[in-house]
């Protein structure tokens, strides 16, 4: 799966989408993005602690090869000499697995699922509430929320509309993006998705004569 770009073009193309989907609706949907919905550092520790572990382990049968080695290289070995080797040596390679962790496919390997599905949800409540889309006069807010390392789209709908369209009926749209991701067509099928979203909210709330913009229109670019 490519990693997700957004140029000036998409950035407008979708802005635009959603500006076309609220002229239907008094509902507001807000559209939001981020690399990684956390940074999993202590999984990644873990991870490198382990993965030192192991080398240690399997370095312990190779002792004696190692004690005759330093042997040849100080005249005044010490038993001090393997402490330090093994010591150093086991730093190292636990630096090194903690940087690679960092990689975003590593974290795919090393972190739980349900853990990422549970940052992932956290991540769009918390900005759920702070941009907004849970203060609507109406209470008619949605955020579609995309978290690129977890590769996972939550679409999040305020009191006034979940009482109204069950999330089953949500679930078709987010696997609509999920796939144009997958796809390298995020873009044209976020088009879409913000779509029939516009249809389903006109459903059940029509646009009204004193109706207000009360969100962003664009792709809210989360830094953390």
């Amino acid at each position: 799966m490519a990693k997700i770009a957004f140029d000036k073009d998409s950035l407008e193309t979708i802005k635009k989408s959603v500006q076309e989907a609220e002229s239907k609706t008094s509902g507001e949907i807000a559209v939001a993005f981020t690399r990684e919905s956390d940074n999993y550092a202590s999984y990644e520790l873990i991870f490198a602690v382990i993965c030192g572990f192991v080398y240690f382990t399997v370095m312990m049968f190779f002792t004696g090869a190692i004690e005759s080695r330093l042997q040849s290289m100080f005249w005044d070995y010490s038993v001090d000499h393997l402490l330090i080797f093994f010591g150093f040596s086991t730093f190292l390679v636990m630096a090194l697995f903690y940087l690679l962790a960092n990689l975003s496919f590593i974290d795919r390997l090393i972190v739980p699922g349900k853990v990422f599905r549970r940052k992932v949800n956290q991540r769009a409540v918390r900005h759920f509430m702070e941009s907004g889309t849970s203060h609507t006069r109406d209470r008619t807010g949605i955020l579609i929320f995309i978290s690129e390392l977890e590769r996972r789209v939550e679409l999040l709908a305020d009191t006034g509309i979940s009482e109204k369209i069950e999330q089953s009926q949500w679930d078709g749209i987010i696997n609509l993006i999920v796939q144009g991701i997958k796809d390298g067509q995020m873009t044209e099928n976020l088009v879409q998705a913000v779509g029939q979203c516009g249809n389903l909210l006109a459903q059940h709330f029509p646009i009204q004569p004193d109706d207000v913009n009360e969100l962003k229109d664009g792709v809210h670019i989360l830094e953390n």
